[in-house]
């Protein structure tokens, strides 16, 4: 199904299959956004020689799929992100997601990336009138981290959020939303320019350790490479079995509107994206041509367009019903990968296998900061972070696995639905 980034983004950016055979000092299976940021990272380095394989176009998967947020963080909350690690390394981790928030930002404007940035923050919008939880993750976040949130009262948010869903929120300054894929493609352009060279419709079919490195296979050509890095995240099927045991694929639905025109206010009032703070959250943001892109849901499964926008509108309308009679454009499922312990999955194999995945639905800026970690590491700058890297490959046990992250949703579901109904 096409998406609406696909729509929008530049049809005529395209890079030739892999033919025959090459060399390269560094090969990067995956053009999303973690190969894409360790190739960019390398080049800032001074390292050209690069090649990424793309089994199918720059972005394809989850990077050029998602809502668009770009903001700190990882999957794993920060409250348990703290209480594994402690508070100042926690924080330490914590801050460099912040910093690749900041990284994006800047070579959105350092390399004139046309990729439609709205720099008006994040807004955490409570779906429970009480108020302890919110206030207690305002002060957490500024206690643990140094990061002051905004606190929106009751009136401030439906001032802006013109819904009764909504009792008061969070505002995170320093968050924004962009087009993804546009992003990517600004990315795989730049590379381009540099002389790295990009190859999609280029599937890996085998990775052969050698004496003095590695062989990648495709279909069509091999590359030899000094230095291999894999950035594959849920489309990496059966490739490397040390790394494909490891991710949990896991579905996300995502629409965008019709133009919504004049009704788009009597919605929302501010150009933030926004997500609730349920464990099943809604999140979305306005286009400045008055469109809604709209995300939510978790499954172990994708969809048709029909079904996702049928949910999706469903959802939209249980916050904003004065959008009745809004018809979605496009409406498309995306898989992400997800690991275990809901934190990047960042190192190095005992062979030197470099790996970058497991970004799991929170995965903008967390892709960029393990391009940075990557290329660090490579370039013998610094080693990667001891307290991410040993969150390692936990296996996922396969179908089991989505089965039991499937329960693990409902089950979530459900208590979202209490909340909601002790708390009103």
């Amino acid at each position: 199904m096409s998406t609406f980034y696909q729509d929008t983004a530049d049809p005529a950016l395209r890079f030739p299959a892999l033919a025959g055979d090459t060399e390269a000092e560094v090969a990067i299976i995956g053009a999303g956004f973690a190969g894409l940021a360790t190739a960019l990272g390398l080049v800032e380095r001074g390292t050209r020689d690069c090649l990424l394989l793309e089994a199918e176009t720059v972005g394809a998967g989850a990077s050029g799929r998602n809502g668009g947020f770009v903001s700190g963080g990882f999957s794993l909350d920060a409250a348990q992100l703290e209480a594994q690690l402690g508070r100042e390394v926690a924080r330490r981790l914590y801050l460099m997601s912040e910093d690749a928030v900041r990284l994006i930002r800047e070579r959105i404007g350092r390399y004139r990336i046309d990729c439609d940035p709205v720099y008006a923050g994040v807004v955490l919008a409570s779906w429970v009138a009480e108020d302890r939880s919110l206030r207690e993750l305002q002060r957490f976040m500024r206690d643990s981290f140094d990061l002051h949130w905004h606190w929106m009262s009751r009136d401030e948010t439906r001032a802006q959020l013109l819904t009764e869903r909504y009792h008061h929120a969070l505002f995170e300054r320093d968050a924004f939303h962009f087009n993804p894929l546009k992003y990517a493609q600004g990315e795989a352009r730049v590379l381009r320019d540099a002389g790295v060279r990009l190859h999609e419709h280029s599937q890996v079919e085998a990775i052969e350790p050698q004496r003095a490195g590695w062989r990648v296979r495709t279909a069509a050509g091999s590359v030899h490479c000094r230095v291999l890095v894999v950035c594959c995240g849920a489309t990496i099927g059966a490739l490397y079995r040390p790394l494909s045991r490891a991710t949990l694929p896991i579905a996300t639905y995502v629409m965008v509107t019709e133009p919504l025109g004049d009704r788009l206010r009597t919605a929302m009032r501010t150009d933030a994206a926004v997500f609730d703070t349920r464990f099943a959250f809604d999140y979305y943001r306005p286009l400045r041509d008055t469109r809604l892109v709209w995300g939510g849901r978790i499954s172990i499964r994708e969809r048709s367009r029909a079904a996702v926008e049928r949910i999706l509108l469903a959802d939209m309308l249980r916050v904003y019903p004065q959008l009745r009679g809004a018809r979605a454009s496009h409406a498309w499922s995306g898989l992400m990968g997800y690991a275990r312990h809901k934190m990047p999955q960042i190192g190095r194999l005992p062979n030197g296998l470099w790996y970058a995945m497991g970004f799991g639905g929170h995965g903008v800026a967390p892709t960029t900061l393990s391009g940075e970690l990557l290329a660090r590491a490579i370039t013998g700058e610094a080693a990667i972070p001891a307290a991410l890297a040993a969150y390692g490959l936990q296996p996922v046990y396969g179908g089991l696995g989505r089965l039991a992250a499937q329960a693990t949703y409902w089950w979530m579901q459900g208590r979202d639905a209490l909340r909601d109904w002790r708390h009103g």
